[in-house]
């Protein structure tokens, strides 16, 4: 039992840092950006290939898979998303599922569409056993990363002057231009970084989720619910909610295989009747 909540924590800790990058671009800037699992696949393709083909240490590809998925993310907003910032949400759906497509199209065309292998350190492999759990190297690993980016996240959004620049633009951008705050600046980094945040969660996650062309259509929803279920208002919110829906997919497929893959969307359902706006979200907030 103690086992499978340490695996569902850490399937959850890496949903978080998978979907907090679309609750920043949804819940900050009120963009709906359903091509976020695209950014995700990029960064596993990054680190497969700087592993496989390169040689490159697994733990210099994170860092690798961050900063190249935070730059096409900069690229794209200033080429692309920046035009739609002004536009419906039926807008943003249709021109970021169309880039999902293509970005689907395009990995098939280059990489093949087959299943990508990583290969781990060997200290990452294998489990050892504390007080009877099971726990695995590798998601203790991740378990790890992804608190401290999730503390270091918070503090970033709430406690420092980019934060307070950017709830600013977000709350009213002509005043914050008027007091000098470069708005359009503010947004690109920020998507920058929500892009940067995906794919690292793309990296980190290649080897537990799976890595193929599809990956951002398979792993869409549970973002979505990440996002729906926690709401857009904090990064606690998609923090808990990833988490009570890592335990919840983990030990649903471990305890009730015919019918765990529904679990998840059970719950969802079942906090969306009491809390139609998300666990931690204000009534009404976006």
């Amino acid at each position: 039992m103690l086992t499978i909540l340490f695996d569902g924590i850490a399937y959850g800790m890496l949903l978080f840092i998978l979907a907090c990058g679309l609750s920043i671009t949804l819940g900050l800037m009120n963009f709906v950006n359903l091509a976020h699992g695209a950014f995700a696949m990029v960064g596993g393709y990054v680190t497969v290939i700087l592993m496989n083909r390169y040689g490159v240490s697994f733990y210099l590809c994170l860092p690798a898979a961050f900063i190249v998925t935070a730059v096409i993310g900069v690229i794209l907003e200033r080429l692309l998303y920046r035009r739609l910032y002004a536009a419906s949400h039926l807008d943003q759906v249709l021109f970021s599922i169309g880039l999902v497509f293509m970005a689907i199209s395009a990995m098939d065309y280059f990489m093949g569409g087959q299943q990508q292998m990583f290969n781990l350190p060997p200290e990452l492999q294998g489990r050892f056993t504390v007080s009877g759990i099971g726990i695995g190297r590798y998601r203790l690993f991740i378990i790890v990363i992804c608190a401290l980016l999730a503390v270091g996240l918070q503090l970033a959004l709430t406690r420092t002057r980019f934060g307070s620049q950017l709830r600013a633009a977000v709350d009213d951008g002509r005043v914050a231009r008027g007091l000098g705050i470069n708005t359009s600046l503010i947004f690109a980094l920020t998507f920058g970084l929500g892009s940067g945040l995906a794919g690292l969660g793309g990296a980190l996650g290649g080897d537990l989720m799976g890595l193929d062309p599809n990956f951002p259509l398979k792993f869409l929803i549970y973002f979505m619910i990440v996002v729906t279920v926690g709401g857009t208002s904090s990064i606690s919110g998609p923090f808990v909610a990833a988490l009570l829906l890592g335990i919840a997919d983990v030990a649903g497929k471990y305890y009730l295989p015919a019918i765990g893959a529904f679990i998840i969307y059970g719950l969802m359902v079942l906090v969306l009747v009491f809390r139609p706006h998300g666990l931690f979200s204000r009534e009404g907030s976006r």
